[in-house]
């Protein structure tokens, strides 16, 4: 059996901690038979670990604690902490895990809540699960997620090589927003999804680049950021964002003008990895 979970995107600017995007790169877990005691094995960072301690085998344990240790196998495509994802495809990795051997007969609903509580918002979870484009809300423990078809365009990733933790990303928003910015943010944020809906990539472009709830407050941990958003716009790209808590920078960009951008941007950034992407639609999936 294998379980496979895409990587996510999360914000897409002014949609903070409720809009997501699955994007076609995956963690896979091959679970093989009963063993004494947990196995995973990986050749990823050595500070992951491969017993009952890793993030993948304590989420099933949490869910399931009488289910029988395993070997299992883990591949990812998904670089740690560079807002692309990796601890929540972990997380549902280990949620479905622990629904397959304990036959939990978890509905996504129940898989998503599971996964938001425990990441503490539903962006990258829904999405993940869900496939596509999500826009969530958790209320009172339980999440509120809806998929939409996310329009047909080029996505570019900048990954730099350094990373960039969630909790230092989050240390500089503030506590509070006065009334009439939080208000403002709220109608771009509308604005934003209204105009993916209808496939208008240049109305969402300009809410995307507007965006009140996080990245103006992040540019000082991101200042590849503002770099990037100005050759991207040269360039005829319609928005750029950064990519959950960064620092991988995400560009929603003509196809057309696509393989131009892509070599500009390895040209200024030789020590990062520039990569396009696609949406992946399906979401998490069971192999047996």
């Amino acid at each position: 059996m294998k379980i496979i979970v895409p990587g996510t995107t999360a914000n897409l600017g002014p949609g903070f901690d409720s809009c997501g995007l699955a994007l076609n790169l995956y963690l896979t877990l091959e679970v093989g038979a009963e063993n004494r005691n947990w196995v995973i094995h990986h050749t990823l960072d050595e500070r992951i670990p491969c017993d009952e301690t890793n993030l993948i085998i304590q989420t099933a344990l949490a869910l399931a604690p009488t289910i029988q240790p395993r070997e299992l196998w883990m591949e990812s495509e998904i670089p740690a902490t560079r807002g692309l994802g990796s601890s929540s495809a972990a997380i549902i990795a280990g949620i479905e895990l622990a629904n397959q051997l304990a036959e939990l007969k978890l509905s996504d609903k129940e898989k998503v809540t599971i996964a938001s509580n425990l990441e503490g918002h539903p962006d990258n979870a829904a999405s993940a699960i869900l496939g596509d484009f999500v826009v969530a809300t958790k209320i009172n423990e339980v999440v509120f997620a809806v998929k939409h078809s996310f329009p047909d365009t080029g996505i570019l990733a900048v990954i730099p090589n350094y990373e960039l933790l969630t909790t230092e990303s989050r240390d500089v928003l503030p506590k509070k927003l006065a009334y009439p910015q939080a208000v403002q943010a709220s109608s771009i944020s509308n604005v934003m999804i209204s105009a993916f809906l209808a496939n208008e990539l240049e109305v969402a472009g300009e809410m995307i680049e507007n965006d009140l709830w996080h990245e103006k407050y992040r540019k000082d941990l991101v200042p590849h950021l503002s770099k990037i958003r100005i050759l991207a716009k040269k360039n005829g790209a319609y928005a750029t964002f950064l990519s959950g808590a960064g620092p991988t920078v995400l560009i929603l960009v003509p196809y057309l003008k696509l393989k131009k951008l892509e070599q500009l941007l390895k040209k200024m950034f030789s020590n990062a990895t520039v990569q396009q992407f696609k949406v992946d639609r399906k979401g998490m999936q069971v192999l047996k």
